[in-house]
């Protein structure tokens, strides 16, 4: 099948285009606002683009339910920071729970049953349970162009400033992903659970790391 996005002719029951882009990680993104209430919340598109800084694209997409921005683009904007929490099967309940869209003053750790602790760099307070934390500074924002006007789109920018990994999720100096345990986001309602990985060495590392390789082309 063939279909322009601007006219929406796909001539199916849903929107098949996040379901071309899968998986995607989950930026389950805690912030604070300049008065002090905390916001959690879980966004779908969002990765890391860059390594050195390392740097993330976080994009919280449409208005809030009390109009204007949703509650996360307004605190990172004012404040400046913001804390990434990996989304796991164990919080997959917590994660559901805290992208309802609640009134502004709600405390969404306390709706969705999680602790709040202290990070290091940030003001924001991270997901106690979450085996990894992100805790990032703004770079800024990116307004984008959308169909409709009453549903911003935004990319917001963010350099990772601290990193907390679990130490039981780390195995012989390495990340264990099976201890992790993520979760990922499909299309439509549907998500993975990311409990089978496999590992590909590109053909050039190959080449390069053999007893008998010579030096390195440049």
């Amino acid at each position: 099948m063939f279909y322009q996005p601007r006219r929406n002719d796909h001539g199916l029951p849903f929107n098949p285009f996040s379901a071309c882009l899968v998986p995607r990680p989950i930026g389950w993104t805690s912030t604070i606002s300049e008065t002090g209430i905390v916001n959690l919340a879980p966004f779908s598109f969002f990765n890391g683009v860059g390594y050195t800084p390392p740097t993330i694209v976080l994009c919280p997409n449409g208005p809030h339910s009390e109009g204007g921005q949703k509650d996360t683009v307004v605190n990172i904007e004012a404040t400046g920071e913001f804390v990434i929490n990996m989304a796991t099967w164990s919080l997959r309940d917590a994660v559901n729970t805290s992208g309802t869209s609640f009134p502004r003053a709600v405390n969404e750790f306390e709706e969705a049953g999680v602790t709040p602790v202290s990070a290091r760099l940030v003001r924001p307070p991270m997901v106690g349970e979450s085996p990894v934390k992100l805790e990032c500074r703004h770079i800024k924002t990116v307004r984008l162009p959308s169909y409709d006007p009453d549903y911003p789109f935004h990319a917001i920018f963010g350099e990772v400033v601290g990193v907390h990994i679990e130490s039981d999720c780390i195995v012989d100096g390495r990340v264990d992903f099976a201890r992790l345990d993520p979760i990922g986001r499909l299309g439509y309602m549907d998500y993975v659970r990311v409990d089978n990985t496999f590992e590909m060495i590109l053909k050039e590392m190959d080449v390069l790391t053999r007893p008998d390789a010579g030096p390195p082309k440049t």
